[in-house]
């Protein structure tokens, strides 16, 4: 059977009170915290540094689950890492090089795992299921939150699927961008296991009648 889990992106969170967004949310259910980092480069946005993610570690015992959108890669990688990140993933473009980068990550102990912007095919893939443990798709074009959930992402969500069990190893799929309750089922049906929910689930009245009701989808 299916474990799913539900990631709410703090990039929807209220930036003033990040701390007690982190615990309210993993109170309400939330399974892991991700946790986006845009550099103003690579996307069209600034967001948190590692400073940050070390702050939030205090206030949390759930996996912290760190996805790159910068480039270079490498050093903040290892930045995050030492800051308390449990999973890092980052986009391959943006590495010059990108089996070693992994590794960087794996040296520090952590899981590591490639993201998929909406046209990056992911013929990477090949050369890397036997050294990651997340497959992430990007479900939006990466750089800002709130946007509509692009629908071929379902077809490459199966595509995923197909290579990821072909590895034979225990890898998660995630998909991050305009999950909410209302297409969580449609996205699980494609084969993910992870869900990435910002606006869907932060700034609602009740996180946990959210984070709930894509539970109940997800049992049907």
């Amino acid at each position: 059977m299916t474990t799913y889990r539900i990631a709410p992106s703090l990039l929807s969170a209220d930036f003033a009170r990040l701390g007690e967004e982190v615990r309210d949310v993993v109170e309400a259910g939330a399974d892991w915290i991700h946790f986006d980092v845009m550099d103003n480069h690579y996307v069209p946005n600034l967001t948190f540094g590692p400073m940050v993610c070390q702050a939030l570690r205090q206030h949390t015992t759930a996996p912290i689950d760190v996805h790159l959108m910068v480039q270079p890669v490498d050093a903040l990688a290892q930045a995050f890492c030492k800051a308390g990140a449990d999973i890092v993933t980052f986009h391959p473009e943006a590495s010059a090089h990108v089996d070693r980068t992994l590794q960087l990550i794996k040296a520090e102990g952590k899981q590591c795992g490639l993201v998929f912007n909406p046209a990056t095919p992911l013929s990477v893939l090949e050369w890397t299921l036997d050294k990651i443990d997340v497959v992430l798709l990007m479900s939006v074009n990466p750089g800002f939150g709130g946007q509509s959930f692009i629908a071929h992402t379902l077809r490459k969500c199966e595509q995923a699927r197909r290579l990821i069990e072909q590895s034979g190893r225990d890898i998660r799929l995630e998909v991050d961008g305009g999950i909410k309750v209302d297409n969580i089922r449609r996205v699980a049906d494609a084969g993910a296991d992870t869900f990435v929910a910002g606006s869907a689930i932060f700034g609602q009245p009740s996180y946990r009648a959210v984070i709930d009701a894509m539970r109940a989808e997800l049992a049907r």
